[in-house]
């Protein structure tokens, strides 16, 4: 019982949420909306696309690569195609399950280079930290050079999705929300009760916050910046230049696509790698900014646009995924000791 309500939390809800987000990303618009939209498709300038989805690979490198900066700390010396290999099979893995994609990492990394699930674990989530204070870096600086669209934006989308809840109201996901953190608080308490289960988990939570802060131990803090740096600026731009393809977006202000850029981050955060969310959001700021010059037209184009976006990301990284699926090599098994 236990196994299917995971199942149903981490798989079918978020899938199920993605795919009415594809209906509703169709059922939006009007059959005049979808010519254009099609007809935007079909017009793009794909040079651009390609070259968006080449600065997108070189993030995926330097992460790759930044990833021993956290891994030597902890005494491991670890093969740069095996760590290339584990982050992208852990990214198709995040289109099946979010948020599985870490452990699947994690896993991997295991197999290929002995080290243990719960140290590589650890700094993926010190990564993940990284990654979020990045974010709210950009969102800082989007609302210093778009202030007052940013907020008319966001109240746009909340109203055309429905996600204004009357004041002093609580809204069913909260509810969902604090229940799980409620019966994972008890489940842990449970867990702790038990000796045997409970040496394993403080153990596990040692390798894991050895894991987090080895990040405060690397020898290259300096290479380790830059890279995220380099990361973040190849999203950004990856992101940008995809504008390029599409002659109506191409006066889009730079703070209008900063806007849709974390848009478009916060919908691969809601479901299955942005399936249905990212295409939707993205396309709900673009017609805030082409809804003047081109009239009801941006609605099809802006969406257009976000389909075009995510849908050539989330192709590359299928392909990347399952190639490296069968690239990666299994030098070790449940049965071997990891290296220490």
């Amino acid at each position: 019982m236990k196994k299917w309500i995971g199942i149903l939390l981490k798989t079918v809800l978020p899938l199920g949420l993605g795919v009415y987000l594809v209906w509703y990303f169709f059922d939006r618009m009007s059959a005049t909306d979808k010519d254009i939209f099609f007809e935007a498709i079909r017009k793009a300038d794909y040079t651009w696309i390609v070259v968006s989805l080449f600065l997108s690979f070189l993030s995926l490198l330097s992460r790759a690569y930044r990833w021993k900066y956290v891994l030597e700390p902890l005494g491991y010396q670890t093969k740069f195609w095996n760590r290339y290999h584990a982050l992208m099979i852990g990214y198709i893995v995040n289109l099946t399950i979010p948020r599985a994609g870490e452990a699947s990492r994690a896993v991997m990394l295991y197999r290929s280079d002995g080290v243990p699930f719960s140290k590589s674990f650890g700094t993926i989530l010190a990564e993940r930290a990284v990654d979020l204070v990045m974010l709210m870096g950009v969102v800082l600086f989007t609302t210093s050079i778009g202030y007052d669209d940013f907020w008319k934006i966001k109240y746009q989308v909340e109203t055309q999705l429905g996600g204004n809840t009357p004041s002093g109201e609580t809204s069913w996901t909260g509810i969902i929300f604090y229940s799980i953190v409620a019966l994972g608080f008890i489940g842990l308490i449970i867990a702790f009760s038990i000796q045997k289960i409970r040496q394993r988990l403080i153990q596990f939570i040692k390798d894991l916050f050895a894991g987090v802060f080895a990040i405060f131990r690397s020898k290259n803090p300096l290479s380790y910046s830059a890279h995220t740096l380099f990361i973040w600026l190849m999203y950004i731009s990856y992101f940008s230049i995809a504008f390029l393809s599409l002659d109506e977006a191409k006066n889009v202000p730079f703070a209008g696509i900063m806007i849709a850029f974390i848009a478009g981050s916060l919908g691969i955060s809601f479901t299955n790698g942005g399936i249905g969310a990212f295409p939707l959001l993205v396309g709900l700021v673009l017609n805030f900014y082409l809804h003047d010059e081109y009239g009801d037209a941006a609605t099809g184009i802006g969406a257009a646009l976000g389909m075009i976006i995510w849908s050539s990301q989330t192709l590359m990284m299928i392909l990347l995924g399952a190639l490296s699926f069968v690239l990666i090599p299994n030098n070790f098994s449940s049965k071997d000791e990891p290296v220490q």
